[in-house]
């Protein structure tokens, strides 16, 4: 089967375009960017900003399938500052793939929304109750970035109805693992917080972003890239949770990767800088029912892989 993932050189994009060429797949790469933290392995490799639909023309031409991964994103810093970019961004290239796999007969494609469609009145609590996959009507995301992966859902879904192409859509819940962005402006919590315990010297401290006492879970990428395929292959049109049920503060979570890295480290809060919404946790129940899907590996043992990973990156 011809695919083609689109950002497939970002962080689990490049992950995909490996998973799916070790699975059989012939892989087209498509991103703006040529490099990427992980050597990709595809068939094809198309440099093309599809935010311009004649390169959304190029990047589906002789497919089977897309994986349009694409997007304008970044951790909560990124996602809380650069509101009208992400929505223009993101919003060109949801139009323009939808399009140009309808003008040119692509029979399916796949799409990453995220746990940011959910709204905020049910993440007010630190242990608020999972959230299943109906529970994002009545709709209030907490982000711009949020509002726009519900807006393209709903899109998906109207050109599925409208025209008749296959879509199939993954909520994904903070995904973490190797050869990802650990930087400041973009790096998600789990590789920040390895990131700065690194750098830290023993018996100094750390800061982490609001009272640390904000809950998450949070998703490895080999668990990750095993649902992304089982939702492809399904037959399903609407979307799944890729989520984990271990929920943690993100307090417990730096004290577990400063555990990991076997320092003694203070945690100081910075109230100032956003922390997103009070608790939020995914329920994996419809994809565990109807996928057999469900996440394999244990928070700790992920964060001791990425902690380690992290930790050869910064210091030479």
């Amino acid at each position: 089967m011809k695919v083609v993932v689109t950002g497939g050189k970002g962080f689990i994009g490049s992950h995909l375009v490996n998973f799916l060429k070790d699975k059989g797949f012939f892989v087209r790469n498509v991103d703006i960017k040529k490099d990427s933290i992980l050597k990709t392995e595809e068939d094809e490799f198309l440099q093309l900003d599809l935010r311009d639909y004649n390169n959304c023309k190029k990047a589906v031409k002789d497919m089977d399938g897309v994986f349009n991964l694409s997007a304008n994103m970044g951790g909560i810093g990124y996602i809380s500052e650069y509101n009208a970019p992400i929505i223009s961004d993101n919003v060109k290239i949801n139009v323009n793939m939808l399009d140009a796999c309808i003008n040119s007969n692509v029979p399916k494609i796949f799409f990453s929304s995220s746990f940011c469609v959910y709204p905020r009145f049910k993440q007010k609590y630190r242990f608020s109750p999972k959230l299943k996959e109906e529970d994002v009507i009545p709709a209030y995301p907490d982000s711009a970035y949020g509002w726009e992966k519900l807006f393209s859902e709903i899109m998906y879904r109207s050109y599925h109805v409208d025209y008749g192409i296959q879509i199939r859509i993954a909520r994904f819940e903070n995904i973490y693992g190797t050869y990802c962005d650990y930087s400041e402006e973009r790096g998600k919590a789990p590789a920040s917080i390895c990131r700065k315990v690194a750098l830290a010297e023993d018996g100094t401290s750390i800061i982490i972003w609001g009272d640390g006492k904000q809950t998450r879970s949070f998703l490895h990428i080999n668990d990750c890239l095993d649902g992304i395929l089982r939702i492809f292959n399904s037959n399903y049109n609407f979307p799944f949770n890729l989520t984990s049920s271990e929920r943690i503060s993100i307090n417990n979570l730096a004290k577990m990767i400063i555990k990991i890295s076997g320092k003694k480290l203070k945690i100081v809060h910075d109230l100032s800088k956003p922390q997103g919404v009070r608790g939020r946790c995914g329920d994996y129940s419809l994809a565990k029912k109807l996928l057999g899907w469900e996440p394999k590996v244990k928070l700790e043992e992920g964060m001791k892989e990425l902690y380690e990973w992290v930790k050869s990156q910064v210091i030479k």
